[in-house]
């Protein structure tokens, strides 16, 4: 092996990164969670009574401040693809069905505040549940 200054080596190679693989339903749930996790006391304003709109309507609602905006903040998950905070954006992402979101970001489900904490509660419990326990989101959805 010789050395050779770095401005001999720039001309001679390619440097760049591995392609990443892209992360999973679970763990991009698990990641959501965590970025909430870092301040479980901070006061969240969840999406009102999503469940009275039509689907494509709903798919537009968004607010600042609400477990979706906190989700488009961080850079990985807008790097891993999230294309807004909108409803849509976060069910077609996560890969979440309208129950299961319901379950995360309605306002019926917390009041006008939600705690960081709490919402993490809940995608984790999307992201880790078995059959049982999606049976029991879905039933008291």
């Amino acid at each position: 092996m010789r050395y050779a200054p770095l401005e001999e080596l720039k001309g001679q190679a390619t440097i760049g990164l591995a392609p990443s693989k892209p992360m999973s339903r679970r763990e991009r749930l698990c990641r959501w969670a965590a970025v909430l996790e870092q301040d479980p006391e901070r006061q969240l304003r969840p999406l009102s009574r999503i469940e009275l709109y039509a689907q494509r309507d709903r798919d537009l609602l968004r607010r600042d401040e609400s477990p979706l905006s906190v989700a488009f903040a961080d850079p990985v998950l807008r790097g891993e693809g999230l294309a807004g905070d909108r409803h849509g954006d976060a069910r077609t992402f996560f890969r979440l069905s309208p129950p299961d979101l319901h379950y995360v970001v309605c306002d019926c489900r917390y009041g006008r505040e939600a705690r960081a904490g709490d919402v993490a509660k809940r995608i984790r419990r999307l992201a880790t549940g078995g059959w049982l326990q999606r049976a029991v989101i879905w039933l008291s959805a």
